[in-house]
This record gives C-alpha cells, structure tokens and sequence, in this order.
C-alpha cells in the first residue's frame, strides 16, 4: 500500500517516539531502586518493542491487524503491577523512583497525545485501527505507572 507522505512523515515521527521510549525504559529499569519498578519499565520496554515493530511494519506499506487477544495481555499485566507495595520493609531511593515514574508519565501522555493526532491523518482504516490500538496501550502504559505512584505515595 502506498502511504501519503504526510502518512509516512508521522509513522516516521511514531517511530521517533518508540525508540526513545525503549531507550528512556531500559536505563529506567537500571536506574530504579524498587524491583517492582525495574519489573514494570522492563515490561513497558517490550511493549515499546512490539509498537516500534508495527510502526516498521506500516511504514513497509503493511496495515497491520490487532487482534483482541493483544489488547488483553496490558490489562494483565497493568493487574499484576498495580499490588500494594509494603515500601516502610524497603530501602528505596524514592526520590529517584518518583522522578523515573514522573518523567515516564509526562512520556506517555505526550505518546498518547501524538497517536491520537496520527489516527484522524491516516486513510486506511486498517491502519488506523493499528494506531488506536497503540494509543489505547500508551494509555494503559500510563495508568500502570499512575497506579504505581499512586500506591508508593508518589503522586500527589
């Protein structure tokens, strides 16, 4: 399929999005204090992985079809990471934890933000249903976090 170029300079922008995204995940799970902190930003580094790849995979031309099954595997996973944390048993840096959840956040809302505007630029409906389904797991990425401050006193 043949993409506009206005399609391709925006998937090129997602892509832009994605790596940094891995990049930014990856050293936050070397730099956090808390496992289950480092256990999250690894997870959201392989679901970063798996949007970069779709995004290549529309940018080769290719509408990608989501299945229901893949939006059900973040909700799972968002369950698993959202337990309490008995944080007065740990010596954490929470300083620093906090600022990693914080900047994450601020990353998700804005990724979240440049799905959206690509969605409604985007033709093909397959490829739009490709990149709200995206958006929807952006979102539910930032609620994971969210959840996580929210239990560790971090957000105020």
């Amino acid at each position: 399929m043949m993409l506009t170029q206005k399609e391709t300079t925006l998937l090129q922008d997602l892509k832009k999005e994605e790596e940094t995204c891995i990049e930014k995940y990856n050293q936050y799970s070397q730099q956090a204090s808390a496992p289950q902190l480092k256990n999250l930003f690894s997870q959201l580094a392989q679901k970063e992985q798996q949007h970069l790849n779709t995004v290549n995979q529309m940018l080769s031309g290719t509408a990608p079809t989501m299945s229901a099954s893949q939006g059900g595997q973040s909700q799972t996973q968002s369950q698993n990471t959202s337990q309490q944390v008995n944080m007065s048993s740990q010596n954490y840096d929470m300083k620093n934890d906090s600022y990693l959840c914080t900047d994450a956040l601020s990353t998700e809302k804005h990724v979240s933000s440049t799905y959206n505007t690509s969605i409604f630029e985007f033709k093909n409906k397959d490829m739009r249903n490709a990149l709200n389904h995206i958006q929807k797991e952006e979102q539910e990425h930032g609620e994971q976090i969210f959840n996580y401050m929210s239990q560790n006193n971090m957000y105020s």
